[in-house]
């Protein structure tokens, strides 16, 4: 990860004035616009050296009038995807978004240079996107930089539909959001960790899943808090520097961010942010009030912070990309008591898979505590209760490469 070139998407992104969704759509220099068209020609850089397995698009729609939205405004996401090798059906996607605000979300026309909420979360989807472009993947990633996020998650919206519709198997997602500085509002510093949000009860279960849920436990082991242990795992280490503490809700307090988008299409997702926020320097009108500068200005992000939290992503992004996918249909066996348990799940067709574990843990334990290597099989029986204890299965590929855990279903 280069910090020069992560400072200069930062600063280049600000320079743009406002990048405001209902701003201007075609000044050169100014505006939404004149950001899209900047991004699209970063990404389409990168693609030009991936021997034609990564693609950029201009992913656009007009937005019917609806909350923060008066008017039916053109909305674009910039989308540049690299298409994995064996598996390009499955899929990992990173977001930022590079609209900002100014105090009033209904102004367009104020500065709003958007420094730290965005432009942080897409300077390290830019970086990512240009170290991954050369490097060859077994599934997909997708590197999206959406819009229309502060007038109500409409740019994510629309890309996770998008998704839906042609059928993709997106497996993890990640929106970086707010990534951009270390210094809490009482200048107190964390610069070695990032929150990594991941809700319990997943937000599209119905209310079947809602009454299994219920019975069997598993507040703590949706496919959202599987994917942030996977992130744990191997992205607390010496080449990121960082410390991924996550937090045990979908966002802030009454918040959100994209990843909400995904998580209302049934999909795994997480939100990366800033260990403390300083509100002087968000969602605010550029302005000195008794001493003090308002703004969400350049000068208060941390360059090397934003850095060390695109090693977190690119860790986590490369591992799930190279590893096999999370096993589908992994069910407990209920049709007899007994005091063992029996786990089935479908074998995945990846060529270089090389078998499974299964895991487990107490069940007032937060993460997996011991594993079990099962081989190349797709049904187990553990001795020990499925009462007392709660289980998981991972696939394996022969580098030992491991997929997030599947959190198994009750079945027969």
């Amino acid at each position: 990860m280069d910090r020069d070139r992560i400072e200069a998407t930062v600063r280049r992104l600000a320079a743009f004035g406002t990048r405001h969704t209902l701003s201007s759509q075609d000044d050169p220099v100014r505006g939404v616009g004149a950001a899209r068209d900047w991004i699209f020609a970063q990404f389409s850089g990168y693609a030009a050296a991936s021997g034609g397995r990564m693609t950029v698009e201009l992913q656009s729609y007009v937005q019917e009038p609806a909350s923060r939205i008066p008017t039916a405004p053109r909305i674009t996401n910039v989308v540049a995807t690299l298409r994995g090798d064996s598996a390009p059906n499955r899929t990992y996607v990173i977001t930022g978004h590079y609209d900002s605000r100014a105090t009033d979300v209904m102004d367009a026309v104020s500065d709003a240079p958007g420094a730290d909420d965005d432009a942080s979360g897409v300077a390290v989807l830019i970086e990512l996107a240009r170290v991954m472009a050369t490097r060859r993947t077994e599934a997909t990633i997708v590197f999206a930089a959406v819009a229309g996020e502060e007038q109500g998650l409409y740019g994510s919206a629309y890309l996770a539909k998008q998704l839906k519709a042609a059928g993709v198997d997106v497996q993890g997602m990640f929106s970086d959001d707010i990534v951009g500085s270390s210094t809490a509002d009482d200048g107190t510093r964390d610069p070695r960790a990032v929150r990594l949000f991941a809700e319990g009860v997943p937000t599209a279960e119905t209310p079947a899943e809602a009454s299994t849920r219920q019975s069997v436990g598993g507040e703590n082991d949706s496919p959202s808090r599987q994917l942030a242990r996977f992130v744990c795992d191997v992205a607390e280490n010496g080449a990121t520097g960082m410390r991924v503490r996550v937090i045990y809700r979908r966002d802030r307090y009454l918040r959100g961010s994209d990843h909400i988008s995904f998580l209302r299409e049934g999909w795994p997702a997480g939100r990366f942010t800033e260990p403390n926020e300083d509100f002087a320097h968000q969602h605010q009108d550029v302005r000195v009030l008794d001493g003090v500068q308002y703004g969400d200005l350049p000068e208060f992000c941390d360059f090397g912070y934003i850095t060390r939290v695109a090693r977190v992503n690119g860790a986590a992004l490369w591992s799930l990309a190279q590893a096999p996918g999370t096993p589908k249909g992994a069910t407990i066996v209920t049709t007899n008591l007994t005091n063992d348990t029996t786990l089935p799940w479908q074998r995945g067709d990846e060529p270089d898979l090389a078998g499974y574990e299964v895991v487990w843990r107490e069940t007032t334990a937060a993460e997996w505590q011991q594993v079990i290597p099962v081989g190349d099989v797709t049904e187990v029986t553990v001795d020990l209760s499925k009462d007392n204890v709660f289980f998981g299965v991972r696939a394996v590929d022969r580098d030992g490469h491991r997929s997030p855990v599947a959190f198994p279903k009750p079945g027969s």
